[in-house]
């Protein structure tokens, strides 16, 4: 952090900050933790995945041990972790193991939009078998609970698309709605739960339809966030549902492109941060 600002020509203080010290309101404090190489603003290094990873765990244990409120996380470069040997496919599945969590949900939030993902970070032709009831069925209930918990919504009404275009078409253009995902709505429904659907995924963010629910819940990555991200990128925010403590992020990836440049836009970090103290001050 030092290195960025001085290159940058920012005066940063920042105080050094060690396990178990209280951390002093109004004040920038940091954690240490050694590089396996110096870091270059833009250039990527498989020797540094460790670190950053290294990063998350020490996070985690601050947020899990109470020694801080909220878990807000930038960015990270996925293939560099796992061309470094380390199987990671998100934060969202790697918080959920690290605190022993079977399962959490990805939700992003814009003003107006919430959209909670079935499945995250999978290879398109993937999608279908992931699919599962007791992955649909933990998804919804996961999203409900935690939207009356870290939201304070009295019985959230979910918003729940179909796989296929036109929601399988009465089973003409795919099976899952019939076999899978109307199942399990039944389901939840019958355990007092407030859904609709399966409901098109090409209707079902109408204005109309998003002003009638809380979030809607995608069964796959880019079937919810390019509408989201359209309506609100910059100003949206990532949440992870289902984790034991507060975690939320930016809407957006690493953006090496422009890195070091001093010309990143900021806007969604801050409302992620501002996000992750909301829902702590609610709790």
């Amino acid at each position: 952090m030092r290195q960025t600002a001085d290159s940058l020509a920012i005066q940063l203080e920042i105080d050094e900050w060690h396990l178990g010290d209280t951390v002093a309101a109004g004040r920038l404090s940091c954690f240490h933790l050694g590089l396996a190489e110096p870091a270059e603003a833009g250039r990527l290094s498989a020797r540094n995945a460790p670190y950053v990873l290294e990063t998350l765990r020490v996070a985690v244990r601050l947020v899990s041990g109470g020694q801080a409120a909220a878990l807000v996380t930038g960015p990270v470069h996925k293939a560099i972790i796992n061309e470094a040997g380390i199987a990671f496919s998100g934060h969202t599945e790697f918080l959920a193991k690290a605190c022993g969590t079977e399962r959490a949900v990805m939700m992003l939030a814009a003003p107006g939009i919430r959209v909670a993902l079935v499945t995250t970070h999978l290879p398109l032709r993937a999608v279908a078998d992931a699919i599962t009831p007791d992955r649909l069925e933990a998804t919804l209930r996961i999203t409900n609970r935690d939207l009356s918990h870290r939201f304070g919504i009295d019985r959230p009404r979910l918003q729940v698309l179909g796989l296929n275009p036109h929601a399988g078409e009465g089973g003409h253009l795919g099976s899952e709605e019939i076999e899978i995902i109307g199942p399990v709505i039944e389901r939840c429904r019958a355990g007092g739960m407030d859904l609709i659907g399966p409901v098109p995924a090409d209707t079902a963010f109408t204005p109309a339809r998003l002003a009638d629910c809380d979030a809607v819940v995608a069964m796959y990555h880019d079937q919810g966030l390019p509408v989201l991200k359209h309506a609100g990128f910059g100003e949206a925010v990532n949440i992870t549902l289902g984790l034991p403590f507060i975690r939320t992020s930016v809407d957006h990836g690493t953006a090496l492109d422009i890195a070091g440049r001093g010309v990143a836009d900021e806007r969604s970090l801050l409302h992620a941060l501002a996000a992750a103290q909301d829902m702590a001050m609610r709790h």
